[in-house]
């Protein structure tokens, strides 16, 4: 059975809550590959609004298996938030239909404070992150200092982690002016959630990979963006983890043979939240026009999107790094009512003319757009269910899209409700 990963192919934000959410009725298990609870998910099903930002997006459908790999850094403390939170709007949570990565690196703490502290301090540029610890998480991953989720099951294993954790992070909050970390309540914080989180903890890989070779078919959920990458990136204005599909085999434990399908997520214009270059954006009416419309607020954070044109630069782009199969297009129903539209089809460089983004973060600040325009429409595509619901110049500008981006659409979404959605390629057809 086909397998698909979903990916942001912009700067995240581009509605992979409701695409997740409308392909996991064809999936039979939901799993995240990385990140953590920076990423926020809406999903609006039968009128009824969730928000997620580390529960897999499948997790408020019956019947499915949500798994949180390996490849995502867990605030226990929020977990147990967000699972209360949402069983107080009435949906089933149980080791039974949630599943943790027992090698899952833990964000404790003391990576908040750290986190928050570097963005605070005066004359460094900031990279604009949400101060949740996601980054100094990922580096003590890296680093062989984390603390992972199987061992909260064992106290001296604990206490020797903490350890080592300390003995790192002590010095480094010396020298931000922070106080030394309370080793007794850290310890004490630890061993009361380790109750609360200990029963999702299993050995993912082995139960991914045993569920493929039963033919289950599995949906691997990304956070972010491809933009954000931490290697094909907008760097160092990204986050700490790779987003792109191949991410899905390493945050998970299965190899990339299991991937059939990667569907990139992407805005039918563009947004970015927090600090960067980002040459297509608009600071006049326009832009001001599609924040309104498309209520281009942070799922977690609250913070004020940044808007421009659509990149067709930058996504195709992000196709070509996440070897991208098709697309879901989504919010076209924010660009009714344009008389014209403009979409970025180069950019010039000092004089110029480039077809993608260069590496050099200077030469991506000087990176200035090269648009071409097209004809709006005065129809309204909110709701539309098929083809022939659209306005003719509708089409014509997903088809330009299409061409510039070098890569179909497989899906084209009209409104945050998951049945408002045109398929035109099943990503999970064998």
């Amino acid at each position: 059975m086909a397998n698909v990963v979903v990916v942001g192919a912009q700067w995240g934000d581009e509605g992979k809550g409701k695409i997740v959410d409308w392909l996991s009725e064809r999936a039979d298990i939901i799993a995240r590959f990385q990140g953590g609870h920076n990423a926020g998910h809406t999903l609006v099903i039968d009128g009824k609004v969730y928000k997620l930002s580390l529960l897999p997006s499948g997790i408020v459908r019956g019947g499915k298996l949500s798994v949180i790999g390996n490849g995502v850094v867990l605030d226990p403390w929020h977990l147990v938030q967000e699972i209360d939170k949402l069983r107080g709007q009435g949906v089933q949570i149980s080791p039974e239909n949630l599943m943790i990565a027992e090698n899952a690196p833990l964000i404790l703490p003391v990576h908040g404070e750290l986190d928050r502290a570097r963005e605070g301090q005066t004359g460094v540029a900031k990279i604009g992150t949400t101060g949740r610890g996601i980054g100094p998480a990922y580096e003590d991953k890296v680093g062989r200092r984390a603390i992972r989720v199987a061992d909260l099951a064992d106290k001296t294993t604990l206490e020797a982690r903490v350890d080592r954790l300390l003995s790192h992070h002590d010095a480094l909050r010396r020298g931000l002016g922070i106080e030394p970390i309370d080793r007794a309540a850290l310890l004490r914080a630890l061993e009361e959630i380790a109750p609360q989180v200990l029963p999702y903890a299993q050995p993912v890989w082995k139960v991914l990979n045993e569920a493929r070779r039963a033919g289950k078919r599995i949906l691997f959920e990304g956070a972010q963006g491809a933009l954000l990458d931490i290697d094909f990136g907008t760097y160092p204005f990204v986050t700490s983890s790779n987003v792109i599909a191949g991410q899905a085999a390493t945050g998970t434990g299965l190899g990339p043979g299991a991937i059939d399908f990667v569907l990139g997520i992407v805005k039918a214009y563009t947004t970015r939240v927090g600090e960067g270059p980002f040459p297509a954006e608009l600071t006049d009416a326009d832009g001001e026009r599609l924040g309104e419309r498309g209520h281009e607020f942070g799922t977690v954070t609250g913070r004020k999107r940044r808007c421009g044109w659509f990149d067709a630069v930058l996504v195709r782009q992000t196709c070509a790094t996440s070897g991208v199969s098709g697309i879901a297009l989504t919010k076209l129903d924010v660009l009714d009512g344009f008389k014209t539209l403009k979409i970025c089809v180069g950019y010039y460089l000092d004089g110029k003319r480039l077809d993608y983004l260069p590496t050099a973060a200077d030469q991506q600040a000087r990176c200035t757009p090269i648009y071409e325009e097209m004809e709006g429409w005065q129809d309204n595509t909110a709701g539309a269910r098929s083809w022939a619901d659209l306005p003719g110049a509708a089409i014509k500008y997903v088809r330009r899209i299409e061409e510039l981006i070098q890569c179909p659409v497989a899906l084209l979404s009209t409104s945050p409700e998951r049945d408002d959605t045109i398929l035109v390629t099943d990503p999970f057809a064998d």
